[in-house]
């Protein structure tokens, strides 16, 4: 039975959903008969919810359910074919799961990660209920605790013994709350001052996280 817990973030960290956020934020904006979309900013903003990325993108309020809805219709259309695994992440997946207990933390919907795992041929690693946990299993996402509690209840783990891999302060701080280590990766969409803010290791990429991870805890 492994003793360490990897948990790994998605968009950043293992894979590149890059063009297909973009894209998906840009037929938004058009149909709702808005300006063209920062693009820059739109994706400095990845990791956080949809609904905090539209209201930091201008949106007003009232606006935003509706542009969730616009978001996720065009983003399951297209997600499959525009997403792809970054480089070195399948390494990192399998050298953590021959040590480590693994699982996924994300601001996606959980419901959604499954065909997306399928697709990118990761899904022997992970599996809805059983290691994954999203956006729809918690009431407050990271940078909260809850997310990583709660993947640490699902997998019983060791907190003392549980690591993140996240590429934003998003996944530091909320690592930080639930008082477990971090290791910040910069292949993604994050700062790197901003992450050192909850963590001091930073690596860059997951692999190179991992390989960290596994000559920290001899």
């Amino acid at each position: 039975m492994h003793n360490t817990t990897i948990l790994f973030d998605l968009d950043g960290t293992l894979i590149d959903s890059t063009d297909a956020i973009i894209e998906s934020f840009d037929v938004v904006f058009k149909q709702l008969g808005l300006n063209e979309c920062n693009h820059n900013k739109a994706k400095s903003l990845i990791g956080y919810t949809l609904e905090d990325i539209f209201l930091k993108l201008g949106l007003k309020k009232e606006l935003v359910p509706d542009a969730i809805c616009k978001y996720k219709v065009h983003y399951r259309k297209i997600s499959l074919s525009q997403t792809s695994l970054l480089p070195y992440a399948k390494e990192a997946i399998q050298n953590a799961n021959s040590f480590a207990k693994i699982g996924i933390v994300t601001t996606k919907m959980a419901k959604y990660i499954t065909p997306l795992l399928e697709s990118l041929q990761i899904q022997d690693f992970f599996q809805k209920d059983i290691n994954i946990i999203g956006f729809d299993n918690v009431t407050h996402p990271k940078p909260h605790s809850e997310p990583i509690l709660k993947a640490i209840d699902m997998l019983n783990a060791d907190l003392n013994n549980t690591w993140m891999i996240g590429d934003t302060k998003l996944d530091t701080q909320s690592a930080y709350n639930a008082k477990i280590k971090s290791v910040g990766v910069l292949c993604g969409y994050g700062n790197e001052q901003e992450m050192r803010k909850y963590t001091d290791f930073i690596c860059h990429n997951s692999k190179e996280a991992v390989s960290f991870i596994k000559k920290f805890k001899k």
